[in-house]
């Protein structure tokens, strides 16, 4: 066991054993005990990025010494290998500006750098400050790790989460093509449409998500690492920005840039209210198409039961063979809390003042928590649910001719007037469209059947 002494700036003695971070974290811990909510990784990681390429950049500067970079630089890659995850233990609820975390990720990189060298860096140590944080303040840092992080997590997680359910619906329009339904608005009987045209619009709410999601994206490649406290890049050298960006750029793949005007990335969040805004649209969808789903497939007897879903396990404790739509449960409830983990991010958007936003880890939580919520649950329902939704045909058809909404094919032949008289009149007697038509002398029963064919009525006049 390792054991490490230190004294804080106020004379306070710490002993951590096995611990790599210092005086400023553990303070942080003392002072901010609040709720269970644990600093997300993914922004300590990206933060870790950050500081390897500020280091690189300001050893090639000559304003740091180049084996200090070396270790700087393996360090905060070990911490991006999550190699070091125990050493992160602060609270979202901490300063606004992040700034605990990032002197934790400071300490952390400073004394596993000074770990590794094991002397070879001489007489010489690593300052969280002076070095691991040189030309960088947590006003810079934090949103720029924010950013990466945010932008990281949706391409390689939510993008292709949402590519994949989209495939599925699509297939699902494919299989369901030949099948001819009741259509219902205000929850009551309308005319035909086909299984296939009802899952089209599903699809195209995921083909329209995914569009709104990737068209925002651009703004989170803009970084404000170079902006230091305000904005104005005090403590840096010209072209820092840009060579720290191309650092990040070659590292993740991504084509982040230097922002133009790091007063306003470093003083607002709006990109990031507007990713938000478009993660509580997908929910809204989802919502949608999870309560659609759930309604199709009520019953399985007693209800609309027109869709069959996968039997994954029993539906109650107490009644034997039942099967309740979890997944559409599971997915409409997480859709609710984006929904409101939306506002928290406006909020603390609106809540900034002056040169900064002092929301920042209340605003990153929240999106990384609704990019993670909806990730997950996007592979769960399309493996859990939507690959085996089946149509009960049977079903379908019995309500298809039990629908006395298909007398609307008739209203260019006898008019609105008479062919309401039709659908009354076989409600009123419980009797057929056809055999009202007949008794009231309106159609003999083969102009009926050539006028009133349901595969006929789907047939969109559209482009």
């Amino acid at each position: 066991m390792s054991y490490r002494i230190e004294t804080d700036s106020l004379g306070k003695v710490k002993i951590h054993k096995d611990k790599l971070w210092g005086a400023q974290t553990q303070r942080s811990l003392e002072n901010f005990k609040i709720g269970q909510d644990i600093m997300p990784i993914e922004l300590v990681k990206a933060l870790a990025l950050v500081k390897e390429c500020c280091a690189t950049v300001n050893s090639k500067k000559g304003l740091l010494n180049k084996r200090k970079a070396q270790w700087i630089k393996i360090a905060g890659q070990e911490v991006q290998k999550g190699l070091l995850d125990d050493h992160f233990p602060l609270s979202v609820w901490q300063t606004g500006s992040g700034t605990q975390t990032n002197m934790n990720v400071n300490e952390v990189i400073a004394n596993r750098a000074i770990q590794l060298s094991k002397g070879k860096i001489g007489d010489k140590s690593i300052h969280p400050n002076d070095d691991v944080n040189k030309s960088q303040s947590s006003n810079d840092t934090v949103p720029s790790a924010m950013r990466i992080a945010l932008y990281l997590f949706t391409q390689q997680k939510l993008l292709p989460a949402l590519s994949l359910f989209e495939k599925s619906l699509k297939l699902k329009t494919k299989e369901f093509h030949s099948i001819i339904k009741t259509g219902r608005t205000h929850l009551m009987d309308a005319v035909p449409l086909s299984l296939s045209q009802e899952f089209s619009a599903f699809h195209q709410q995921i083909v329209s998500n995914k569009k709104r999601i990737e068209s925002q994206l651009d703004d989170l490649l803009l970084l404000p690492i170079g902006g230091t406290a305000v904005g104005t890049g005090l403590n840096t050298f010209p072209q820092f920005s840009e060579k720290v960006c191309e650092l990040i750029r070659k590292k993740t793949g991504w084509p982040f840039k230097s922002a133009q005007n790091k007063f306003s990335e470093i003083s607002n969040h709006d990109c990031l209210a507007e990713l938000s805004g478009s993660l509580k649209t997908l929910a809204v969808s989802l919502t949608k198409i999870a309560n659609d789903i759930r309604l199709l497939a009520s019953g399985p007897r007693c209800g609309l039961g027109e869709l069959i879903l996968p039997a994954n396990e029993p539906g109650s404790s107490i009644m034997p063979g039942k099967v309740n739509p979890t997944q559409c449960e599971a997915l409409s409830m997480l859709c609710i809390q984006v929904i409101g983990q939306d506002l928290n991010v406006s909020l603390g958007g609106a809540s900034g003042q002056l040169q900064l936003n002092a929301y920042k880890p209340l605003i990153f939580f929240n999106c990384l928590r609704s990019l993670r919520l909806l990730s997950d649950g996007l592979n769960n329902f399309r493996e859990k649910a939507l690959n085996g939704l089946k149509a009960n045909k049977e079903k379908i058809k019995q309500n298809l001719e039990n629908s006395l909404m298909l007398v609307t094919a008739l209203n260019p032949h006898i008019g609105y007037d008479k062919a309401s008289q039709i659908a009354k009149s076989a409600y009123q007697n419980n009797i057929t469209l056809k055999e009202a038509a007949k008794q009231l002398g309106f159609l003999t029963e083969k102009e009926f059947e050539q006028l009133v064919q349901a595969k006929n009525m789907i047939k969109a006049n559209l482009k």
